[in-house]
């Protein structure tokens, strides 16, 4: 199985990260921000970066849609794993076109108030994760794990 973890640098990545149990044995490749955090966390790793700033940014958007369209042909990941933010709609709905499955976990500030990047890959998430019971209100199919932290 070949897994792709896409998300934005910072809190998103560290979480991301920290599904490492999941993703230590398997092959992988990293979608994020060409950020000095990213590259000191993701040593040693697999790493194409994405276009930052990504926050409500259509030229983001589209930028990061065609680095999707040249990554994910090339790399053909079995299933695309995100916690957002921005650069996980693109390769979302291009993966999912593709044939990979999709896991998002929506962050865990997210109490009962859904983020953008959750709202725009909803439609085409798999397995959609929550860590707050009170997200399955705005996410009706989500499934609660509870924190990851």
């Amino acid at each position: 199985m070949k897994v792709c973890l896409v998300g934005s640098s910072g809190g998103h990545l560290t979480h991301l990260y920290m599904l490492k149990p999941f993703w230590k044995d398997k092959e992988r490749f990293w979608v994020t921000f060409d950020k000095e955090d990213a590259k000191s966390l993701l040593k040693g790793e697999k790493m194409y970066s994405c276009y930052y700033p990504s926050n409500r940014s259509l030229k983001a958007l589209l930028i990061n849609t065609v680095k999707a369209l040249k990554i994910l042909p090339k790399e053909k990941p079995d299933l695309i794993i995100s916690t957002g933010a921005a650069p996980a709609v693109p390769f979302f709905w291009i993966g999912k076109i593709m044939g990979a499955r999709t896991i998002y976990i929506e962050v865990f500030d997210r109490i009962d108030t859904p983020t953008m990047a959750g709202k725009l890959v909803y439609p085409v998430t798999d397995k959609f994760i929550v860590e707050w019971e009170e997200m399955k209100k705005v996410y009706p199919k989500a499934i609660n794990l509870g924190s990851i932290f």
